[in-house]
């Protein structure tokens, strides 16, 4: 047998020196490279290690501005801003535990999803997880020890007055920024601006270090209102005890200075908390007194009246045939609801509140020279007040009137106003023909007004309406004891779709005190009263005699009449509706 034996040749490949050489000097040149920068980045250019180390630990944080304070005009606080911390968190550093997880939803009464979802939010440098806490709920969450939380310093309204106030103070926002009422009105005063500052955190999310601030905050102001607060709490009671009383739809109510025009009061019921952050009805926000609308009645009678005496038309003593309660114009029939004579002078047709001798009255005149006497008395524009929302009402161009449509407006029907605008309307009489601006705010000294009607007219008004509260007027129930009162009575059919309802009425009752000066003026209105009453001189003249009462002797006005003044018709109350 023959072996064969086959060798197998290797060949091993040699590389070359120089390629080792080569690699050699690479790897030695990128370590140099390596030590190069590191010597460069730590001493000569050591800002950028310390940006991407601040990145990491290190934020800008906004420092709440805090909010003025509103106060009334004797000091009393209306509005207050008190510190409160928020929870959030920078998604991208947060460490958290399922457990963590569990207790930071239950602590916060919130959706453990939501938490999550918010926790994980890596889109943002910053998420809210909850705003302005109670003390007690922040510090069991800083229990907790999650890493990245944060806790930021902001500040929550508080309303002391409450339900009182809230119409007309209103509230702001999570942000605390005004939304309603006054707060939104005066929202450049009180807001102020927010700062920032640049914090170092720790890898738990607690603040180490403060590094600087980049721009302080800047606190906004306080304001005095021209609100007293105990003439607003009256009011407020008053108003809600008529509308309880009478099962009314709503309330409102108007106090103004009547010789500066300031708003000393103002309330609506029903009304809301604006304490609790749980938003009311749509409804319940309104301000009624200073964005609703309603024909007046016979609250304007005095109106057309002082115009007709402006023009030298008619004297107190001139007579009108009242057509024994009835005056047709076409088609139309103008009824007085309770004819007492044929004839009745024209201070008569105010104290009884005749709409036969206030539509005589109106159509004797030109449609231009009523429409004068409205629009200037600040029928048909806004009161000029500045709160939001407020109301202009509508008083139509007269060259489009027809006659029905002027008798109609001498008794307060085809024009709309608001409580707020028909209060200020009677500055007229009270300040010897001069309209006044309404103000919200405290004011050092009185603003002069617009001439309307001459000191003669005004005067001659005064003692007219000052009859609607006599005995034998609309309003007896309107007396206060001690102080001569001057005022008118409305009672008009509410509009409901268009219509007029046959029986839903707007009751009204505008009066001053005391009428030999005049100090306060007060307007009530009430919707829709639905127990049976609901002339303006039986359901909102009382409202009205227990402000104004309260009031003057809270101011300590003088009396101008004996105590022991108040008399009763002898039978039944005048009543009058339109």
């Amino acid at each position: 047998m023959n072996y064969f034996k086959s060798t197998q040749t290797k060949k091993l490949v040699t590389l070359p020196a120089w390629r080792s050489r080569l690699l050699f000097i690479l790897l030695l040149a990128g370590m140099g490279i390596l030590i190069l920068r590191a010597a460069y980045l730590q001493s000569i250019n050591n800002n950028f290690l310390q940006q991407k180390g601040n990145a990491r630990s290190s934020h800008v944080m906004a420092i709440s501005a805090h909010r003025g304070m509103i106060a009334d005009r004797h000091g009393e606080p209306l509005a207050i801003s008190t510190p409160v911390e928020s929870i959030g968190v920078n998604p991208q550093d947060v460490e958290v535990t399922p457990q963590q997880l569990n207790q930071l939803a239950r602590i916060m009464s919130m959706d453990i999803k939501e938490v999550k979802r918010r926790l994980l939010d890596t889109t943002h440098d910053f998420v809210h997880l909850q705003r302005q806490l109670p003390p007690a709920q922040v510090e069991q969450i800083v229990k907790l020890g999650v890493p990245g939380l944060l806790l930021q310093r902001e500040y929550r309204r508080y309303y002391p007055g409450g339900e009182v106030t809230a119409h007309l103070i209103g509230f702001t926002s999570v942000d605390d920024n005004g939304q309603e009422g006054l707060e939104l009105a005066l929202q450049s005063q009180l807001g102020g601006k927010a700062g920032s500052q640049r914090v170092i955190q720790d890898r738990k999310g607690h603040i180490a270090e403060d590094i600087a601030n980049i721009r302080l905050p800047k606190p906004g102001n306080n304001i005095a209102l021209s609100v007293d607060s105990k003439i607003q709490y009256l009011a407020y009671r008053e108003i809600k005890s008529a509308v309880e009383q009478h099962n009314a739809q709503s309330g409102s109510i108007v106090v103004l200075d009547a010789q500066s025009g300031e708003v000393l009061a103002l309330a609506n019921w029903p009304s809301y908390n604006p304490n609790n952050r749980t938003k009311p009805s749509f409804q319940v926000l309104r301000n009624h007194a200073v964005t609703d609308l309603f024909e007046p009645g016979s609250t304007l009678k005095p109106f057309t009246v002082a115009t007709a005496l402006e023009v030298g038309k008619y004297t107190p003593d001139s007579v009108i045939n009242i057509e024994n309660g009835v005056f047709r114009i076409g088609k139309h029939a103008i009824h007085d609801t309770h004819p007492k004579k044929t004839l009745l002078t024209v201070s008569e047709v105010i104290q009884l509140s005749s709409n036969v001798g206030a539509a005589k009255i109106a159509l004797s005149l030109s449609p231009e020279m009523v429409w004068r006497g409205l629009n200037d008395s600040g029928f048909g524009a806004q009161a000029g007040s500045g709160f939001p929302g407020e109301a202009a009402g509508k008083l139509h161009d007269h060259t489009k009137w027809k006659p029905v449509d002027q008798a109609a407006i001498s008794y307060g029907h085809n024009i709309s106003v608001s409580l707020l605008q028909l209060a200020r309307a009677y500055t007229v009489f009270a300040n010897n023909g001069e309209l006044k601006p309404v103000s919200w705010l405290k004011l050092d000294k009185p603003a002069s007004g617009k001439r309307v009607y001459s000191d003669a007219t005004a005067h001659k008004m005064l003692a007219m309406l000052e009859r609607v509260v006599s005995p034998e007027g609309t309003a007896p129930l309107a007396q206060v004891n001690g102080y001569r009162v001057a005022g008118k009575t409305g009672t008009a059919h509410k509009v409901i779709g268009g219509h007029y309802s046959p029986n839903r009425y707007i009751s009204s009752f505008v009066g001053m005190a005391p009428a030999s000066s005049p100090r306060l003026i007060v307007a009530v209105m009430l919707d829709a009263p639905a127990k049976g009453q609901y002339y303006g001189g039986i359901v909102a003249a009382p409202v009205f005699s227990s402000v104004m009462g309260a009031a003057l002797r809270q101011l300590n006005v003088p009396n101008d009449k004996p105590l022991g003044n108040i008399l009763m018709p002898p039978t039944e109350i005048v009543r009058e509706e339109v």
